[in-house]
């Protein structure tokens, strides 16, 4: 599996992300939410993944950026477990809940957490 989180992969369609939020599903691991959406079968990838951090829960860039930094980190080191157990092709939005500032670790557990809670609901 490639451990790269590449350009492809990455959701950037305003349209998809409004649907997003208006039709998708979501769940939780605090300090993390994550929103999906079945993607039609024609995507070339199994998953398009963003990550979001609030500006009303951190007002400094600095760290609203640190933040998508580490999740983004999180997600590439273990985005295996998703590939692993794809089945259908999902949009995913992961947001930071949280309102203090967290570690690696504290992430690194919550993804983990969240995507096997994620591949266990989907397959339902």
């Amino acid at each position: 599996m490639d451990a790269n989180f590449k350009k492809k992969e990455k959701l950037k369609s305003i349209k998809t992300i409004e649907a997003l939020f208006a039709e998708g599903k979501s769940m939780g691991v605090f300090p993390l939410r994550l929103f999906y959406l079945e993607l039609p079968e024609t995507e070339k990838q199994p998953y398009k993944t963003a990550v979001s951090v609030s500006k009303k829960n951190f007002k400094l860039a600095v760290d609203r950026n640190r933040i998508k930094r580490l999740l983004r980190e999180a997600y590439r080191l273990n985005k295996s477990i998703l590939y692993d157990g794809a089945e259908k092709k999902y949009a995913i939005l992961i947001l930071y809940v949280g309102k203090e500032m967290t570690n690696f670790n504290t992430l690194d557990r919550a993804i983990k957490t969240l995507m096997v809670k994620f591949l266990q609901q989907t397959k339902n």
